[in-house]
Formats: structure tokens, C-alpha cells, sequence
């Protein structure tokens, strides 16, 4: 298997660019971001999407593009970090610039809508992003002991070996088996809206990451049976399905349960397991997304084989 490309990690004093591919922050949680980026060690440069707001957009795309293209070709910039998720990352996909972006790889986190920019990063330019806690995307901060460690470890190039649930939370396996493979995936909704354009992700040969945030189960129904429509499910090795958040109040009572479509759609022939700690949940682990792991669903562990640099 062809291993990723692995950025240099960031460093105390690093300077790190802040900036919304997605949805607009508010002045209290930019701020409050750029604290919490201060007290880790790193020095913040907030971009000018940072600022901006359009409707449910972090203003016009083509300041969004913009933001991301200096970011990745600036060489006072040492990593990338996106204040929130939300909507809108799709849309600047196809005003970035690909090549320059791949002559300067750099660190770079997020997640939920940055699921879209992760796929694309790791597939046209062939580095390793993060899946990671963003400094705006609530207002848990300080963060628990078990995230900061993990968002710590993906920052400062430690996240290597067992990747480990918190105590009491045991990864469930649905279907027996090891698989060894680059991770990929994300958030469910922004996988399924890639399929059919040219940032659809492929899954071929990979280790496929789910996790979902607030939508009722005939939707994450839908959304599955998308996937295995279009195929992701026949050309990965294995699943791992992290939180899949109840949305409020909760769903019908008709539906189907989660372990009921899980049985229905997923494949029974590669590994799968469930519970990962990780997605919109508190607390949550971090990812390499691009990092070659081994997952055993016989033994029910997850260990990242890719090291920092």
C-alpha cells in the first residue's frame, strides 16, 4: 500500500492559522479560540474568514479558497487549524489550489464539514490531515483530560501505537477480522454529498471512518444505503463507526435501530467496529486521516502504524 506523506508536526511557538472553510464564529468563540491556541504554546494568526459571515457561510467562497490557498503557500504558517465545521466546505473545493497546496504540505485539523477538505487534501495532494477537536467548535473549553491528550498528541507528532477509547467505553465489534490500511472518511452527510463529483472519496484498499451528529435513523438509512449504492463499502477493508449523535428530541419510535441498519447495509465480510470515541462527542479521540492503522475487531483494537515526524 502506498503510505502518505506525514507534514512536519507543529512546535511550541509555531505560528497557526485560524480560519472557517465552512460556517462563520462568533467574536466571543473566535476569541476564545485564539486563547486556547495561546495557552497550548502556538501562535495565532486569524484569517480573514475568521471575520466574515454570509448567511450560513463563513463569507463569499472565493475569501474561504483564499484563506486556505495563503495559508498552505505562506512559509510563516506552520499548520492549519479550522475553527468550526458547519457547511460550505464543498464549495470552495474547486478554487483551490491543488498543486500549490501539494508543494507545501502542512499541518492541518478539523472535522464534521472539514470532512470534505480532509478527503480532498489526502487524495489530490497525498498527505496525512487530522480528524481532531476545533478551538471554536463549542464551548467545552477547558477540554477533558482524554481529548486535550489526543488533540495534543496530533499537534506535536506523538500520535502513534494504540489508539485507545476512554476507560469503561469498549469498542464493539460487528463483524469479526483484522484489516490493515490508510484511514479515510468522516462525517456521513459529506461523504454522501461528494459521491457523483469529482472529490468523491475513495475507499479502495482503506479503512473507512464514520460518524454522524444529529440526524434521525431513517436519514443515517438513507445516507448508508447511499454509500453502499455507490459502492464504498466493496473496495474498503474494514469499517470503524465512531458517534453517531441522537438528534433532540429523539427519533421515531418506528424507526429502525442503529444496529438494525448496521446489520442490513454494512458488509459481513471485512471488520467492523463500533463506538469509536470520536466525532461530535466529548470525549473524542483524534485521527490521522491518511495514516496506514491496523484494526482487529477479533481483539477490538485500533493502532496507528504511520509516526509524526
Amino acid at each position: 500500500m502506498d503510505a502518505f506523506y506525514t507534514p512536519t508536526s507543529l512546535f511550541p511557538g509555531a505560528s497557526v492559522a485560524l480560519l472557517c472553510p465552512s460556517s462563520p464564529v462568533s467574536a466571543q468563540r473566535r476569541e476564545a479560540a485564539a486563547r486556547a491556541v495561546r495557552a497550548l504554546g502556538l501562535h495565532p494568526v486569524l484569517f480573514p474568514s475568521a471575520f466574515a459571515a454570509r448567511g450560513h457561510l463563513a463569507g463569499e467562497d472565493a475569501l474561504r479558497a483564499e484563506d486556505l490557498n495563503r495559508a498552505f503557500a505562506d512559509p510563516s504558517i506552520h499548520g492549519i487549524l479550522a475553527l468550526r465545521g458547519g457547511f460550505g466546505a464543498h464549495r470552495v473545493l474547486p478554487l483551490l489550489d491543488w498543486d500549490a497546496i501539494r508543494t507545501h504540505p502542512k499541518y492541518f485539523g478539523g472535522y464534521s464539514d472539514i470532512t470534505a477538505l480532509h478527503t480532498a487534501l489526502n487524495q489530490r495532494c497525498g498527505f496525512v490531515t487530522y480528524h481532531t477537536i476545533m478551538p471554536a467548535a463549542n464551548d467545552d473549553y477547558p477540554l477533558d483530560e482524554y481529548s486535550m491528550d489526543f488533540l495534543c498528541r496530533a499537534l506535536f507528532g506523538t500520535l502513534h501505537g494504540p489508539l485507545e477509547n476512554p476507560p469503561g467505553q469498549a469498542l464493539l465489534p460487528l463483524a469479526g477480522g483484522v484489516a490493515e490500511g490508510p484511514l479515510c472518511g468522516g462525517n456521513l452527510s459529506v461523504i454522501a454529498a461528494s459521491i457523483g463529483t469529482p472529490f468523491q472519496l475513495d475507499t479502495a484498499g482503506k479503512i473507512l471512518f464514520l460518524e454522524e451528529v444529529k440526524e434521525p435513523n431513517h436519514r443515517i438509512d438513507a445516507l448508508l444505503t447511499q454509500l453502499r449504492n455507490a459502492g464504498l463499502f466493496a473496495e474498503c477493508v474494514g469499517i470503524l463507526l465512531g458517534a453517531f449523535t441522537p438528534p433532540a428530541p429523539p427519533s421515531e419510535t418506528e424507526s429502525l435501530s442503529l444496529e438494525e441498519i448496521w446489520t442490513d447495509l454494512l458488509p459481513s465480510h471485512i471488520p467492523i467496529m463500533a463506538n469509536l470515541a470520536c466525532g461530535h462527542v466529548l470525549p473524542s479521540m483524534a485521527l490521522p486521516m491518511g495514516g496506514i492503522c491496523r484494526m482487529d475487531a477479533d481483539r477490538r483494537t485500533l493502532t496507528l502504524l504511520t509516526k509524526g515526524r
